[in-house]
């Protein structure tokens, strides 16, 4: 049994499983004791294109040995290959095969402890009843309250319908889960956020909305995730309507925060003012409409969107699309129109949030001095990063693996520990662009290139600069119910 891997249909899935890096693999062995030389494995491995991590006794025996060889191979099929050899050798018997991305989630990602510890009867008394009822009176006659002494005050639901998990669509509740889960670990540690899945058995846009108003009380914020445009922006704007907590669509507002921080710096390496770029944006759905309204807001008045359809004009019809009447109406003040090519020719700066391989050397070449290219459709860019830096001055993708990672985690994290510690009732677009602005001013001057215009995932000083500005933004556009700098 290959735990995470279908045996039968490894050998269908061939090499269409090749991922860049690999996946890395823990293969036990039941062996006889000095039956086989490490030499063998070795070799069975590399003749396999796979490389060896790790060879880790778990248990010796008088007659045998079990071992965890841990390797990285490059297909499914090349792993059952290895499994086949390696089973065949005398004596040598494959117990297990595991995935260990999957060994991960075993059982989840997490789970709900306590704060407090019950010891004694007294303790019993204080946390539920008869004590709890003093409590429950206090909130009944202030539900402000409710911020004090509840778990209000930290904690945010990640709601989704499954209808658009990462790049894979429309594949339900249960299996956006595991993607939901992890953004509840990455709330937690980088913004000691407690955030809890839920996953909503529904893609209809009423009963969406009718079930997060009424989960609602629990919760200190919504963070609306993987939910598919257009409907989405409705959800959003309806949600937002009816709660006096902040809605936020990651898909949307995140990305589009993290955008604006990495060009803010990219601006500045070129040398250009953000006011006078003019801007090309493929792939006008969540993401990239709400990059355009916050590069709008901060005075960018070149911008074209292009999609399937082409450009996005004014005076067009979209009925398949009707957000992008209104979109039309802001965007595109010369009304071009041509191909993808032809849009780019003169301008500064390619935001793409769409497709792989959807740009060439020669679009690239047609662009103005000291191009940028933000090239973020995932796992495979719009062109391949070190081919595009032979003809842009910054280059920048959604990937771990290249410089320059724009990825909405640089955002939710902080500006949730900011709308938490503010109690804000919105998220306000001045609270975005703080969000952006302190972003980008974790890169030191000094630091600042064409390679490093945004910083880690993994800098610590991200949440607390992202969550102190958004706290006093909260307090500057009047949505706060608590004065910045207070923290749990």
């Amino acid at each position: 049994m290959i735990d995470g891997v279908n045996n039968e249909s490894l050998e269908a899935q061939g090499d269409r499983n090749v991922v860049q890096n690999g996946v890395q693999y823990i293969i036990r062995l039941i062996m006889q004791r000095d039956g086989l030389p490490f030499r063998h494995v070795v070799e069975l491995v590399d003749d396999l294109g796979g490389d060896i991590i790790a060879w880790d006794l778990v248990r010796a025996e008088d007659q045998k040995t079990i071992r965890d060889l841990t390797v990285l191979m490059p297909t499914a099929a090349q792993l059952k290959g290895l499994t086949e050899q390696l089973s065949q050798l005398e004596g040598v018997a494959v117990e297990n095969v595991s995935d260990r991305t999957f060994l991960m989630h075993l059982g989840g990602k997490i789970e709900i402890k306590p704060r407090v510890q019950i010891k004694t009867r007294a303790d019993l008394s204080h946390v539920y009843t008869p004590g709890v009822a003093r409590v429950v009176e206090a909130i009944a006659e202030d539900p402000s309250k409710a911020f004090q002494l509840t778990m209000k005050r930290n904690t945010v639901a990640i709601v989704t319908d499954g209808s658009a998990i990462l790049g894979l669509g429309n594949l339900g509740p249960k299996a956006a889960l595991p993607v939901m889960e992890g953004k509840s670990v990455l709330f937690k540690w980088l913004g000691n956020v407690d955030a809890v899945p839920i996953c909503l058995d529904t893609t209809d846009t009423d009963a969406i909305v009718e079930t997060v108003v009424r989960i609602a009380p629990a919760f200190g914020g919504i963070n609306l995730e993987d939910i598919s445009a257009p409907r989405c922006f409705e959800i959003e704007r309806r949600l937002q309507e009816r709660l006096d907590i902040p809605v936020f669509h990651d898909d949307q507002h995140g990305t589009a925060t993290v955008i604006l921080a990495g060009l803010i710096n990219a601006a500045k390496v070129v040398n250009k003012p953000l006011t006078s770029m003019r801007v090309v944006i493929a792939g006008i759905g969540a993401a990239g409409t709400a990059t355009t309204e916050l590069l709008l807001h901060m005075g960018v008045k070149d911008i074209v969107g292009y999609d399937k359809e082409g450009a996005i004009v004014a005076g067009q019809s979209y009925p398949n699309h009707p957000q992008w009447q209104e979109y039309a109406r802001k965007t595109n003040p010369h009304k071009r129109t041509g191909t993808l090519r032809e849009l780019l020719r003169g301008a500064d700066v390619f935001i793409g949030v769409s497709a792989g391989n959807l740009l060439t050397p020669d679009d690239i070449k047609e662009m103005a001095r000291d191009a940028i290219l933000f090239v973020m459709a995932n796992p495979t860019p719009e062109i391949q990063p070190e081919v595009a830096q032979a003809y842009a001055r910054v280059v920048a993708t959604g990937r771990s693996d290249y410089p320059n990672q724009i990825n909405n985690v640089l955002c939710f994290p902080g500006l949730f520990r900011g709308v938490l510690d503010s109690r804000a009732r919105t998220v306000t677009m001045g609270m975005k662009v703080a969000a952006a602005e302190a972003l980008a001013a974790v890169v030191k001057p000094e630091e600042l290139g064409p390679e490093y215009i945004i910083p880690s995932v993994f800098n610590r000083n991200v949440v607390d600069k992202i969550a102190e500005a958004v706290s006093l933004a909260a307090e500057k556009d009047n949505v706060a119910r608590r004065s910045s700098g207070a923290r749990i």
